[in-house]
């Protein structure tokens, strides 16, 4: 074999040489593609003003095809009627069924269970399990929904980012751009978390504005939040006011905080002055009052889904006094509207 020329040794190196680092140089690049902060977003930072406060309402679509709402809502009552261990396979097919055609027709709502389904799976037990995590396919209808402008879609994905769900990189500074702007376009989860990096900051002000924010939108974990911050600074009027309105928000923790209030008649550690303004309130040892929280609670402990928003009616607040009483029921909205919205 004929032996190479030095000149094309030298050619050849240098051939290699060029190709190995193209190769990593695109590596890099897609590298720091992955870690960019999207065209149009911006970092988040602690020490920025406080972002607008915006509603996701605004940012769904203004049309919603009732049959497939229908089918969505029919499917995630069913996963909500019981414990998860407590459905059967069969239930849990149907479930995944229905909610993935009432997607493929366009629900957003659906699409986004599917979502969740696809992350962590439904069923879990060698009795019911019909889905295994397939957390690539969640990535995949997240971004469908980020491209559509749906909140829900950039807390979700800035969630992944965060923790490095379906193959994402691990990306704390890209999650909270995806956190910021979710916030912005009215994610309550988003506001939150918001909120949360504000107590850490000590900016507590720009804390409870973000956790109003989610709160004027029927958050219910805001409005514990809320009522906890009251209840803290001597606000008791107001800190039962924010549980109830919590409890028709569907917040378990409310409710468990006015079963507990009404089974004591106080709250633990009370001052003298919280006890005085909450026997002023009509706030007393009321058995009665407490089994209905209580029940209420146990509701939302299987169905965290439901909205009590004609609580006043059946459970008010005292002075008032308590009407008949028929269960959790008679204060859950209905599920359905002539023209369904998100």
């Amino acid at each position: 074999m004929k032996a190479l020329s030095p000149r094309r040794v030298w050619i050849l190196a240098v051939v290699v040489v060029l190709a190995v680092s193209f190769f990593y140089l695109r590596e890099l690049l897609q590298e720091k593609a992955l870690h960019d902060i999207p065209y149009g977003f911006k970092k988040f930072s602690l020490s920025d003003p406080l972002p607008r406060c915006g509603r996701w309402k605004d940012h769904m679509p203004s049309y919603r095809e009732p049959s497939a709402y229908r089918l969505y809502i029919e499917a995630r009552k069913l996963w909500r009627s019981k414990q998860a261990w407590e459905l059967t396979r069969e239930e849990n097919a149907r479930i995944v069924k229905d909610v993935s055609t009432a997607a493929d027709m366009g629900d957003w709502g659906a699409r986004a269970l599917m979502a969740h389904f696809y992350l962590n799976g439904l069923g879990g037990l060698d009795t019911n399990n019909v889905l295994d995590p397939v957390p690539e396919k969640a990535i995949e209808i997240e971004r469908l929904a980020v491209k559509a402008g749906l909140p829900w879609g950039f807390y979700d994905l800035g969630v992944a980012y965060e923790y490095g769900h379906g193959g994402l990189p691990q990306d704390k500074d890209l999650a909270w751009a995806y956190y910021l702007r979710a916030a912005e376009l009215g994610s309550p989860e988003a506001q939150m978390a918001l909120a949360s990096a504000y107590a850490k900051a000590r900016r507590f002000e720009d804390e409870e504005k973000m956790q109003l924010c989610a709160f004027k939108q029927g958050h219910g974990p805001a409005a514990y939040e809320l009522a906890m911050s009251a209840e803290v600074n001597g606000r008791h009027a107001e800190a039962l006011m924010l549980r109830q309105e919590g409890v028709k928000f569907g917040s378990q923790k409310c409710a468990n905080s006015l079963w507990i209030l009404f089974d004591e008649g106080i709250w633990a550690g009370a001052n003298k002055d919280a006890k005085a303004e909450l026997t002023a309130l009509g706030v007393h040892l009321d058995l009665e009052r407490s089994q209905r929280y209580e029940s209420v609670s146990d509701a939302l402990k299987i169905n965290p889904d439901l909205k009590l928003s004609r609580l006043d009616l059946v459970v008010p607040l005292p002075p008032k006094k308590l009407p008949k009483w028929n269960g959790v029921k008679d204060a859950v909205e209905s599920d359905y509207a002539d023209k369904p919205t998100y």
